[in-house]
């Protein structure tokens, strides 16, 4: 019975590697259809956001029936309950990879931000995909030294949210109401997912390490 709990545990593990990599896909595609209006790949994402939906419902189930067979405690019980939480964190992140999708495809063939603040949106998306990577690699392997990165990318990307604020408020924004508004959004789906990646590194370097260093995105 020990072993069949531990390969449940392995399970879980590996469920939830692989709904981050589905994220990392999504949110990749998403970042290039949003900066190239690129509207089938965006129409890609949003219907491959129902696979991440999904991987998450499936997992859940399952951690919640290992609490009821197995009835865990100390460490494994810490690594079921933050399966569910993590997973949770997971299928939001695919929500905000389809947000930024569709602002692609609303405002195809036109692309979503102005001129001016393009080369934000590239440099928040690169950041938002290598986070996500950093992520499916560090739940399958613990190693918190990813968890770090993930948290400095996260201080950066949430410098460009605020310059994205900054720039459309400024006085010398000259885009219409549409522009505001969309840049707005668009900036506040990145800085989610990157939140939200950040709330999921803290939960797993606790459990790696044992040290609770706070969460966020909850």
């Amino acid at each position: 019975m020990r072993e069949v709990f531990q390969q449940e545990l392995q399970d879980v593990q590996e469920r939830l590697a692989e709904i981050a990599a589905l994220v990392a896909t999504a949110i990749d595609r998403a970042t290039t259809a949003f900066n190239d209006s690129d509207v089938a790949l965006a129409e890609q994402v949003i219907a491959d956001d129902a696979k991440i939906d999904h991987a998450a419902q499936s997992l859940d189930e399952l951690a919640i029936d290992i609490l009821a067979r197995q009835a865990p405690v100390a460490r494994d019980l810490r690594t079921v309950v933050s399966a569910l939480r993590i997973s949770a964190s997971l299928e939001r992140m695919g929500d905000m990879a389809e947000h930024i999708a569709q602002l692609a495809r609303y405002r195809f063939p036109e692309k979503v931000v102005p001129k001016s603040l393009r080369s934000t949106f590239r440099d928040m998306g690169a950041l938002d995909v290598a986070m996500a990577d950093k992520l499916a690699r560090l739940l399958l392997t613990e190693d918190v030294t990813l968890a770090e990165e993930i948290r400095d990318e996260d201080d950066r990307v949430d410098e460009l949210h605020a310059s994205v604020f900054d720039a459309v408020l400024g006085e010398t924004w000259k885009g219409a109401t549409i522009d505001t508004v969309d840049a707005t959004l668009a900036s506040r789906y990145h800085e989610r997912f990157a939140d939200h990646a950040v709330s999921i590194a803290k939960k797993v370097q606790y459990l790696a390490t044992g040290d609770w260093v706070g969460a966020t995105a909850e």
